[in-house]
């Protein structure tokens, strides 16, 4: 019954994906509001993952408004969706990913900035098409872990991300994300969390396989600005750290 679960699941949701997105890139030729429009398709898209997945999104806190620099402890690509449904920006991520077959194109055309962190020389150039997004506003969420984890505790921060804000005094609202699966099903930490070396496919549908599960974010009560990108990290880090739940 799971594994069937878990196949219809993910056929509606690759459906759903191919879909929204072609919608928007048949439209996106007409319509004038380009990042409006794309915001638009990018929340339709998160909240069918939503509901595909039987996600319950409770959401601590208020939300920023954009354009806003957010900065969330990673746990897997359900962040994406569920930090997205929840509040209105684009991501930050690794400069890999956008070699992902069709899914790399879905990306880029949705907003997501990549980045090559072990090239210096291309932050400035991230760094560009973040005051660009802002600028356009629309707000930026970043992973500043670095890596994904299985939610037994939030990794130090890596300071380059907020290399930018730090020197343009860019207040950075924060969120800690967490996830619980029913009674009697599989932790949270292997089905939601994505932190090992199972394949992407593998994992999406034992994730899919459940009856479904709960995801809390909750956002900070006032954003910081720091001039110091290490300063600003730290203390990133521990005001998520104190509101991170750990998954279980």
């Amino acid at each position: 019954m799971n594994q069937i679960r878990a196949i219809l699941r993910f056929a509606a949701f690759t459906m759903a994906s191919v879909g929204i997105y072609s919608s928007w890139w048949v439209t996106s030729f007409f319509i004038p509001n380009k990042t409006y429009w794309r915001q638009l398709a990018f929340s339709l898209w998160s909240r069918a993952f939503i509901r595909i997945a039987g996600v319950r999104l409770n959401v601590i806190g208020e939300p920023p408004q954009a354009p806003f620099f957010l900065a969330a402890n990673h746990l897997g690509y359900a962040d994406i969706p569920i930090l997205r449904a929840a509040a209105s920006g684009v991501f930050v991520a690794k400069h890999d990913l956008a070699d992902w077959f069709l899914a790399g194109r879905m990306m880029r055309d949705m907003g997501m900035v990549f980045i090559n962190r072990g090239n210096r020389r291309d932050i400035p150039r991230a760094g560009s098409q973040i005051i660009d997004r802002l600028s356009g506003g629309e707000g930026i969420i970043v992973f500043p872990e670095g890596t994904s984890t299985k939610g037994e505790e939030v990794l130090p921060f890596r300071s380059s991300f907020f290399e930018f804000a730090a020197r343009s005094d860019v207040p950075v609202s924060y969120a800690a994300i967490s996830y619980r699966t029913p009674d009697g099903e599989g932790p949270a930490s292997d089905y939601v969390c994505w932190w090992d070396e199972t394949p992407f496919l593998k994992h999406m549908l034992r994730m899919f396989s459940l009856s479904g599960y709960e995801a809390t974010v909750t956002f900070g009560e006032e954003p910081i600005v720091r001039t110091d990108r290490k300063e600003l990290a730290g203390e990133l880090h521990r005001r998520v750290e104190r509101s991170f739940i750990p998954v279980i």
